[in-house]
């Protein structure tokens, strides 16, 4: 057998890891959160692997490909041509579709067009991208955006007053403004409402023209242009119109395009059918139906286009995502679906020999998903290449041909190999990881009683079909269903319509940047400042690497970036502030015998002892109890997980007595020793008397639970249908449930 063979890896938390990992297997890396399972597969294996292909190409190529730098480890021998397919979201645009990302458009787009009737073009005609097939009314994105014109313009005022046009790059004297006031086009002081036709048009619908005898105040290069154009062009359908999203949505309207009804393509192409049905038909089907209807064209000319969307539909529809349709936006996937869809697409794929790493596939799907999931890895495999998962999830674990637990903690007290073999060893193995794949917890011996119920009628959101179903208060209740059922929908539903304050803690962006850390994210850094300004008798600002502190030579970063033009830019410690980020005559400032650079690289477990007694300890500790204890409290926030995000935001929340709140899979990403901790952090919140609504697909949770509600019986047009409430114990003798076979299975053991 072959092995990718590593020696001497220290990227991160790693203590000069080496080993072999044996090559078209399927390998499992275990751990709890923090042990440096992402270190070894993403930052060592995949890192390396990516540099070494990118300086094949030549280095005129090498400027626009991603930058990777060499990772820290002595060598490495065997490595192939690496793939990740995370669960980052593809770049968001909106005119792309799953049907465009997957190529299964464009499929589509060639059948039409070889056997639609009536014949109205060539492949490009079918396509919502291109002039001769969008709709021309919403320029093929199936909405439309109306501005309200008297929301934005104050007709009742004139160009020389405050205020006239309500938005911030408009404001009288402000650089847009002048584009009206200096044209030389207009009174400024007659009232907009009393302008005259020809006036009114300049003002509000004129395209770009050049200016005949501007005045001498207006800039050489400029042009005129009216208010709507430049509020579509410059602000609307740009960045400045996504920071400003707060003022213009009190003045812009989107809604389905009404000549097109959304499908983005105009009435010819919609005009152009096989057997009753055109393409805008087809892409809004369930994949199952989709695939149906491929198999229904018997034209000889199809033949070889209706195998291979077969092909790639099927695939879709195997690893789980057939409740999607093909006109679903893939910037309105969560990060499971997108990662779903991607092994989907190299399932396809004729390259063979690759390394494909997989970050946590399980994330999201339901455990009748799970099965499907496997079986698309497998093919993975046994097409010829090598599979490497990072993973908590006990069935993809169990599926592993080789396993490698590391730990035996998180952060400094992790990054070592701690089993490697089999998983029947690993079972029987005295880590942490191998004790917990033993233990199998049984329904809970008691449950809570509701202190009452929420009553939701009539819920018809999104897949919901007129979903009646009461909610318990007081208790801890799980929300379960496949990937796609309505879970999520019911729970933005209730957020609506309970009338009371929800606490939503979902796994989307929090607001953060490159200089957002745990320490300011919970507001501990000022007080530590002070803390270090007090025993100093200094200004506070000079503990802050944004402010004072700043090392001069490379402005707070801890690295110097040199731009090596055609070259990868080379970043290299500062080696002033030896990353530190802060200037030396900070650093000969102490408390309690640490400068703040030392203080501010501790963990947060580190920090809790330290600053023992401080006011400050309990929002530490709230990191601690969410199970993230092995960050450090200088850590960019940009290189946490959804999960670890979202367990920071419900960190700053555990103070809250008496709240609702709603949970979106806040075990994603945790290791199974992890979610028993996160399962005692529930059982604190509700004894506390707050009420928890946990979207969850955990059969540990599920079992922990007073109360299921589960919603199905499938995903998509196939769900949003009530299956089941009431408890784990009564939902064993339900037949309706998708979730009970799998729920016995578990308590089997």
């Amino acid at each position: 057998m072959e092995y990718i063979e590593i020696y001497g890896a220290e990227e991160n938390n790693l203590k000069h890891v080496s080993l072999k990992i044996p090559k078209k297997q399927i390998t499992v890396f275990t751990g709890v959160s923090g042990s440096g399972k992402s270190s070894l597969c993403l930052d060592t294996i995949a890192a390396e692997s990516r540099r070494e292909l990118n300086e094949t190409f030549p280095s005129f190529v090498q400027q626009y490909l991603p930058k990777y730098g060499q990772p820290r480890v002595e060598r490495m021998e065997n490595l192939p041509v690496t793939i990740v397919i995370d669960q980052k979201k593809t770049a968001s645009n909106t005119r792309s579709t799953v049907g465009t990302y997957t190529d299964i458009y464009s499929l589509l787009r060639l059948l039409f067009s070889r056997v639609g009737k009536p014949f109205v073009g060539y492949s490009d005609s079918f396509s919502f991208n291109h002039p001769a097939g969008k709709c021309p009314r919403c320029d093929g994105l199936g909405t439309v955006t109306e501005l309200d014109i008297h929301k934005l313009v104050d007709f009742d005022k004139c160009l020389n007053d405050e205020d006239v046009i309500h938005f911030p790059t408009f404001t009288t004297g402000a650089w847009r403004w002048k584009r009206y006031a200096y044209s030389g086009l207009f009174d400024l002081n007659k009232k907009i409402k009393d302008y005259s036709k020809e006036e009114l048009d300049l003002f509000l619908y004129s395209p770009q023209i050049r200016l005949k005898n501007p005045p001498s105040n207006w800039p050489k290069s400029a042009k005129f242009e009216g208010l709507y154009p430049r509020m579509y062009r410059s602000i609307i359908t740009t960045k400045e119109g996504k920071r400003q999203q707060k003022v213009l949505d009190k003045m812009v309207s989107t809604f389905t395009c009404p000549d097109c009804g959304g499908t983005r393509v105009n009435e010819r192409v919609r005009s152009c059918k096989i057997q009753g049905k055109n393409i805008a038909d087809v892409v809004e089907m369930p994949i199952p139906e989709a695939m149906e209807f491929v198999r229904g064209i018997e034209d000889p000319l199809a033949r070889d286009i209706r195998r291979e969307l077969l092909k790639r539909l099927g695939a879709l529809n195997d690893i789980g995502l057939g409740y999607l349709s093909l006109s679903r936006g893939t910037g309105t996937l969560s990060g499971g679906e997108a990662q779903r869809i991607k092994i989907a697409k190299y399932i396809n794929s004729a390259l063979t020999d690759m390394v494909y790493v997989l970050d946590e596939p399980s994330v999201g799907l339901h455990p009748q998903d799970i099965d499907r999931l496997k079986v698309s890895l497998r093919r993975l495999r046994d097409h010829g290449n090598t599979v490497l998962i990072v993973e908590h999830h006990r069935e993809i674990i169990a599926m592993a041909d080789h396993v490698v637990d590391m730990g035996p903690q998180a952060g400094s007290h992790g990054g070592e190999i701690m089993y490697e073999g089999d998983y029947p060893g690993l079972v029987a193995s005295d880590t942490i990881t191998g004790r917990m794949l033993r233990h199998r917890s049984g329904l809970k011996g008691q449950v809570r009683r509701p202190a009452g119920f929420y009553h939701l009628e009539h819920a018809n959101l999104h897949n919901l079909r007129d979903l009646t179903v009461d909610l318990p208060k007081g208790v801890l209740t799980v929300i379960a269903g496949v990937a796609g059922s309505g879970k999520s929908s019911l729970m933005e539903f209730f957020c609506e319509h309970c009338g009371e304050e929800v606490i939503f803690i979902g796994q989307k962006n929090i607001g953060i940047n490159l200089r957002s850390t745990p320490a300011t994210y919970l507001e501990i850094a000022d007080p530590i400042r002070k803390l270090f300004a007090k025993a100093n008798g200094v200004s506070q600002m000079l503990f802050s690497f944004n402010s004072k502190g700043a090392c001069p030579a490379c402005g707070g970063k801890g690295v110097i970036v040199s731009d090596m033009s055609f070259m990868d830019a080379i970043e290299t410690e500062c080696e002033l502030c030896h990353g530190t980020r802060y200037a030396q005559e900070v650093l000969q400032y102490q408390y309690q015998g640490k400068n703040i650079a030392e203080v501010m690289d501790m963990t947060v477990e580190e920090a809790i002892q330290f600053f023992d007694g401080e006011p400050f300890l309990p929002q530490l500790r709230s990191l601690e109890q969410v199970g993230l204890g092995y960050l450090h409290l200088n850590q960019a926030m940009t290189t946490l997980s959804g999960g670890e995000l979202q367990r920071v935001k419900l960190a700053s929340q555990l103070y809250r007595t008496g709240s609702v709140f709603v949970l979106d899979e806040p075990t994603d990403g945790l290791h199974l020793d992890d979610v028993r901790k996160l399962i005692e952090l529930f059982d604190r919140m509700v004894d506390g008397g707050n009420t928890l609504y946990v979207i969850e697909h955990s059969l540990d949770v599920m079992k922990h639970a007073d109360y299921v509600v589960e919603v199905g019986p499938g995903g998509g047009r196939n769900g949003g249908d009530l299956l089941f409430a009431g408890t784990p114990e009564e939902m064993l003798s339900s037949e309706r449930s998708v979730t009970r076979p799998f729920l016995e299975a578990a308590l089997e053991g």
